[in-house]
């Protein structure tokens, strides 16, 4: 993160001022803005940490304020601990220590012995805009919080970012939910990893999600989670690429080609103008013909194809994850429209309509058929074609993308039930 002095805006600041709302010395609206408010509780958390409390956000700042963001801190086992009074003294649970502690025994702590303890709010964030910033940061926090699950880099974005992956579950009936295609639909990212977070959070529990097992969902399904797909895109969107940079001035010079999209909160496609979601070798061709003919002819805010299927690192790294697994059924998350896709052309793939309806059922969203302009190349598209098994599309939400995270709640609640439904239809879904 960036130096940080009173007058900064931008993700940055969102991040100090929800790192300081976590740990107590910031009431304040998250804004964005490093206003005095801000400043006063940047000046009481460094007196606090013992740190020079001149109210610049530098390196030590930031080092002091990071377990706030990660979700997680380390200590040492000091003579007459026991999970019970360190979750005590720390305002966390036992079960959070247990499924953060996999090789200590309660019974037997050794004085000196380093533990994780996980703070006890909710890790994932659902009040700031979403960068590959703080994607690391929740990735830090997922591994270290829930160190049963797997995390893996499946490929590198057009900046180098890393692509993510998260797994959950020992079951052999293997399900992959991925989100953020499009950069402005950002939105979709907090939707999936806040599943994920109640659903690993209902496993160490021994509860339920969505009126289900977690515990049976773990044991007999494993889910993927890719829930970044395009971090270029989505730093782009959210202001998180310096304006100097030569990838912004090569964005801005393509958005130039095409006045009428809007700059940057208009931008679906990668940080070079390629489309993800036209960029699958499904009637590939077939969609580059549609999105010429509808203006769409070189590197584009949205809608351009790409110079070839796999063009773009970002859908081929996808395609690639996929063809190392076996998944039985996959959730693609978009925005907006409250509305289910289910089908490729007129491939139907066995139980998709079946599962499509109950999904519908669970969210309201409408199950239908994909516009013949968006009809090709993307995700789903290329999943039901290569595996003939149920891929489905959901556009989440209403409104203009990006949409505001005031819905994020609505919107959670509406695909909560779709998640959970897919995952536990996974080991019923026959395999070829």
């Amino acid at each position: 993160m960036e130096v940080l002095r009173y007058g900064a805006t931008g993700t940055d600041v969102e991040l100090l001022q929800l790192a300081l709302t976590r740990s107590g010395y910031y009431a304040g609206q998250i804004d964005g803005i490093f206003g005095s408010q801000t400043l006063n509780a940047v000046r009481r958390f460094q007196s606090s940490f013992g740190l020079a409390a001149d109210g610049i956000v530098g390196a030590e700042t930031w080092r002091a304020l990071r377990p706030f963001l990660t979700g997680y801190f380390t200590t040492t086992i000091r003579g007459g601990d026991t999970f019970f009074r360190l979750a005590k003294r720390y305002d966390t649970t036992v079960n959070a220590i247990v499924a953060a502690n996999p090789s200590l025994n309660p019974d037997d702590l050794q004085i000196g012995t380093r533990i994780v303890i996980p703070y006890g709010f909710e890790l994932v964030p659902t009040n700031i805009r979403y960068t590959s910033t703080l994607m690391g940061l929740l990735t830090e926090g997922m591994r270290m919080r829930y160190p049963f699950i797997g995390v893996e880099e499946f490929g590198r974005s057009v900046m180098g970012k890393p692509l993510v992956a998260f797994s959950i579950g020992k079951g052999e009936a293997q399900a992959f939910y991925n989100a953020a295609h499009h950069a402005n639909e950002w939105i979709t990212v907090p939707i999936v990893m806040k599943f994920m977070e109640n659903y690993l959070n209902a496993y160490i529990n021994k509860s339920t999600i969505y009126g289900r097992s977690a515990e049976n969902l773990y044991n007999n399904t494993t889910l993927y989670i890719a829930p970044m797909v395009n971090p270029d895109g989505v730093d782009l969107v959210n202001g998180a690429i310096d304006m100097g940079s030569t990838y912004y001035s090569e964005a801005r010079r393509i958005a130039d080609n095409y006045p009428a999209v809007r700059f940057p909160s208009g931008w679906k496609a990668n940080i070079v103008g390629t489309d993800l979601n036209l960029n699958y070798p499904a009637g590939w061709e077939t969609a580059r013909e549609v999105k010429f003919a509808q203006g769409w002819v070189s590197p584009a805010p949205r809608d351009y194809v790409g110079t070839a299927p796999l063009s773009a690192p970002e859908s081929r790294a996808v395609y690639e994850f996929t063809q190392r697994h076996d998944f039985r059924i996959t959730l693609s998350y978009h925005t907006q429209g409250q509305v289910i896709y289910w089908k490729y052309q007129d491939i139907e793939p066995p139980r998709g309509y079946e599962i499509g309806t109950e999904l519908a059922q669970v969210s309201g969203y409408l199950l239908d058929d994909v516009p013949f302009e968006s009809g090709n190349a993307g995700y789903k598209d290329w999943f039901i074609l290569t595996y003939n098994r149920p891929g489905y599309t959901v556009e989440a939400g209403r409104g203009v993308n990006p949409l505001p995270l005031s819905q994020f709640g609505s919107i959670y609640n509406d695909n909560v039930g779709i998640m959970t439904v897919a995952l536990a239809n996974a080991p019923g879904i026959e395999l070829e």
